[in-house]
């Protein structure tokens, strides 16, 4: 099993990050529309815990679904899983985010991940996992400081 642990410095409040984060099926709401992954479209199934976000993101050959597992307001903290077909060779991906208040104008974005790869593509796999966590940061921190206008 790998691992990743990352850590972002938000300058937003994680009261304004948070409500991006518990609705979870409208991922389009603040991943940035201009990178290295583009957002196509999202078809949603079910909604709540459990709910799954199909994301087809542009030059992809298949969605990346998202299901979100867990999801805990009292510690600003989530699960998910990536399901059905995954990317870059991943067999296995369960993640937790969590938010952590440093003062009423900034926080910690926190991540932790676990995943397993097809023989041989474990940094490429890590490479794009790394990729993708930071567009979630730089995504989730333009939302929340956008909202608090």
């Amino acid at each position: 099993m790998q691992t990743i642990d990352v850590s972002f410095d938000l300058n937003v409040s994680a009261e304004s990050v948070w409500p991006f984060v518990t609705d979870f099926l409208n991922i389009e709401l603040w991943w940035p529309r201009h990178g290295s992954v583009e957002i196509e479209r999202v078809e949603v199934e079910g909604e709540g815990i459990g709910g799954v976000r199909h994301i087809y993101n542009k030059g992809f050959p298949h969605a990346i679904s998202e299901r979100l597992d867990y999801l805990e307001p009292e510690q600003l903290l989530w699960k998910l899983s990536i399901v059905c077909d995954r990317p870059v060779g991943l067999t296995q991906y369960q993640a937790t985010g969590q938010l952590i208040p440093v003062n009423d104008e900034t926080c910690k974005l926190t991540y932790h991940s676990e995943f397993e790869t097809t023989p041989g593509r474990e940094e490429e796999a890590r490479e794009f996992l790394l990729g993708a966590y930071d567009l979630m940061k730089t995504g989730l921190e333009g939302a929340a400081q956008y909202a608090e206008f």
